[in-house]
């Protein structure tokens, strides 16, 4: 019985879906893609990455609940705000590459103002502003 549940424990591991550490260097560079719609400035005015006011600030995501900040988000992100949804570097990876469907994957209602999809890199971006965020207290 104890080897049956260690290969099971093990076999559960090994299908689920495995995330490549992001580059957090490749994710500024990555980022450019996104500022047409986002920045990043800090909770002081700082602005770290400037861009689009179109998106929600981006500074400190990963570990803040989604939808949460000053922005008129979509149903989807609204119903994430309101579940307690964090974002995760690993969330956020799936999440860009294709809003919609992630939206639907997790429950939420599919309306997202989010349109692009960023078909590479979404790991880089996510450790990028994983790296950029406010210090933990």
């Amino acid at each position: 019985m104890k080897k049956l549940l260690t290969a099971t424990l093990a076999m559960a591991t090994l299908a689920a879906p495995a995330f490549a550490e992001g580059d957090a260097a490749k994710g500024e560079k990555a980022f450019k893609k996104c500022k047409a719609c986002h920045t990043i400035a800090a909770d002081d005015g700082t602005v770290i990455f400037k861009g689009g006011k179109t998106g929600p600030n981006l500074y400190g995501v990963i570990g803040r609940v989604a939808g949460s900040t000053d922005f008129k988000y979509g149903d989807g992100l609204q119903g994430a705000a309101e579940a307690g949804f964090v974002w995760t570097e690993e969330a956020l990876t799936e999440f860009v590459t294709d809003p919609k469907d992630w939206l639907e994957e997790q429950g939420f209602e599919e309306k997202t103002k989010m349109t692009f999809k960023l078909k590479k890199g979404g790991e880089d971006v996510a450790a990028y502003l994983a790296s950029v965020a406010p210090a933990a207290e």
